[in-house]
């Protein structure tokens, strides 16, 4: 019996779909209010949670490309969100870092990107929450893996 690929179906798709849906639906709120984009908040949140870091670490920490978080990064220091600086450990790299007012936006739009987040996941219990978010860096760790 020959399968069909029926799109509906297709993992790869119904993730997408959702990550589109999830993420647009949040990134209005902050958007509107903060005239932030997906990649900037993305930014903004590793530097909150991991501190100074150059692009190539927010690359990896973020899976985004280097195009992208260098646009990011850049318009994020001309809205005075991040500061960049030499890095004395490697001169051919910068480490951003939060300014005081990107600490302050980060502090305004995490509780809001918590309540969304609560909002999505009212309809599963904390068991189906815990096997979700396991099940996805499964499948993340298993397409790492190729």
């Amino acid at each position: 019996m020959t399968r069909r690929l029926k799109l509906d179906d297709y993992l790869p798709y119904r993730l997408s779909v959702a990550s589109n849906a999830v993420s647009g639906l949040i990134a209005g709120a902050y958007q509107q209010q903060f005239g932030l984009t997906i990649p900037e908040w993305r930014l903004i949140c590793v530097l909150a949670e991991d501190g100074a870091l150059t692009q190539a670490a927010i690359v990896t920490r973020t899976v985004m490309d280097k195009v992208t978080v260098s646009r990011a990064a850049r318009t994020l220091v001309d809205k005075g969100l991040i500061s960049r600086t030499e890095n004395e450990g490697d001169g051919r790299s910068h480490l951003l870092t939060l300014s005081d007012q990107g600490r302050r936006v980060h502090g305004e739009v995490a509780p809001m990107a918590l309540d969304y987040e609560a909002r999505l996941l009212a309809g599963l219990s904390e068991d189906e929450v815990v096997q979700l978010k396991g099940l996805l860096r499964r499948l993340q760790a298993g397409a790492e893996a190729g």
